[in-house]
């Protein structure tokens, strides 16, 4: 009977329902998802020095990892759009703990490279119906569920780091494999996750109303394919700008720091860390930011708004370049869930699809620019890497091109009180 007055709730109703409690479990393991992956690129310059690795060979890591992860990741979400598969979550994550336990214990560069590609693998299964359950627990709150979902892989990232110099530079590069630990806790939380998604999956009309359905209203511009497309490509190519600054951050900022002013490789993991925090603070503002005010007007600051910090990064000393990537990494980072949400609601019932085609295109593009950069650092300086990055986000004008499909920005915030 309770089931039978709940299923007929209005849609605003139960909108504000929002399951804060599987929104926490995906959040969590989300972040355990990305610090195990983050652990790769931590440790790369122990790698560089073991291996003798080159930077073209760092780029090549990143790129065989990242590009794992994006040509699975659309053909996934594509695949779960017509056919739900709720435990693939735990099975992601296993992957991943096959792909550390390899890197532990990795003999040769070509036994990284798969260990790498495993790991991109794990990524790739996970990222797509874990957004899913996001949006499915969201009760109406795009932008808050995307946010608090993506926030916990930021700050997985960021802790990535601040573990692998604490843990794994003390210990050695078999140290990698105690974080299989952290791998058997997600399988157990994603299985459990799993339960709440089936039982979801069996009531279409009660998971539409909760999830996919609140919150979209009717009276939003109808748009040809055509302006679809085209706005998808303007997204795109704001994620390029994203993406490639990012992977200049994340794969070689420790060894610009290190080349630059002398500081330890601890030293250097410190400064990724705050970054990395920057970046999940910035996650977890741009979600609510965009169900406030509109996605397109955040997505406009949250890439043009990095310009000046990126064009005077270059030239700044050890103090202010600690000072510059924390706003560079809020604002850029604070895009993503506008982006994710935006492209949702232009596309909608493709929930899979389309966090498939975006998360898989960041991790493409993350590293393509990782090779791309590395290639360009051995050629010329990594100070040079970062003079032409910095100009990357003036595609941000690129913006002015979206449709407005939001005629109340508002209305989500007033549908969940």
């Amino acid at each position: 009977m309770n089931e039978t007055v709940a299923g007929l709730q209005s849609p605003t109703r139960q909108a504000s329902k929002t399951a804060f409690t599987v929104l926490s479990a995906i959040s969590f393991c989300h972040l355990l998802n990305d610090m195990m992956q983050s652990l790769l690129p931590a440790i790369y310059p122990m790698l560089k020095e073991s291996y003798d690795l080159s930077f073209g060979q760092i780029g090549l890591l990143t790129f065989t990892y990242q590009l794992t992860a994006s040509l699975l990741q659309p053909l996934i979400g594509l695949y779960t759009d017509r056919k739900p598969s709720p435990y693939s979550l735990a099975i992601g994550m296993g992957f991943t703990l096959v792909g550390l336990v390899l890197l532990s214990v990795a003999s040769s560069f070509g036994i990284l490279l798969i260990a790498a590609s495993l790991i991109g693998t794990g990524s790739s299964v996970f990222h797509p119906e874990s957004s899913r359950v996001a949006r499915m627990a969201s009760g109406g709150r795009h932008g808050l569920a995307q946010s608090l979902f993506q926030v916990g892989g930021n700050a997985g990232s960021a802790i990535g780091p601040l573990l692998a110099a604490i843990i794994i530079f003390p210990r050695g590069r078999a140290s990698v494999a105690w974080f299989g630990l952290a791998a058997l806790l997600g399988m157990f939380v994603l299985t459990q996750v799993g339960h709440w998604y089936k039982s979801r999956a069996a009531h279409p009309r009660k998971a539409a109303l909760a999830g996919e359905g609140a919150g979209e209203g009717d009276d939003r511009p109808q748009l040809s394919r055509a302006a679809v497309l085209g706005a998808i490509s303007v997204l795109l190519a704001l994620i390029f700008s994203k993406f490639f600054y990012m992977a200049s951050l994340t794969s070689y900022y420790t060894f610009y720091l290190i080349d630059q002013f002398h500081v330890s490789v601890r030293s250097a993991q410190i400064h990724l860390f705050f970054f990395l925090g920057a970046v999940a603070v910035g996650t977890i503002i741009g979600g609510p930011l965009g169900d406030r005010f509109g996605r397109k007007y955040i997505i406009w600051v949250s890439i043009l708004g990095v310009l000046p910090f990126s064009l005077f990064l270059p030239y700044a000393n050890l103090f202010w370049i600690g000072v510059l990537t924390v706003p560079i990494g809020i604002i850029l980072a604070s895009a993503f869930p506008a982006i994710i949400v935006y492209a949702q609601e232009l596309m909608p019932g493709k929930t899979g699809t389309v966090a498939g085609l975006f998360f898989g295109f960041a991790f493409g593009m993350g590293g393509i620019g990782a090779a791309v950069l590395g290639r360009l650092a051995d050629a010329t300086s990594i100070t040079f890497v970062y003079k032409v990055c910095s100009f990357l986000p003036l595609i941000g004008l690129l913006t002015g091109f979206l449709p407005n499909i939001e005629t109340n920005p508002s209305k989500p915030a007033t549908a969940s009180k």
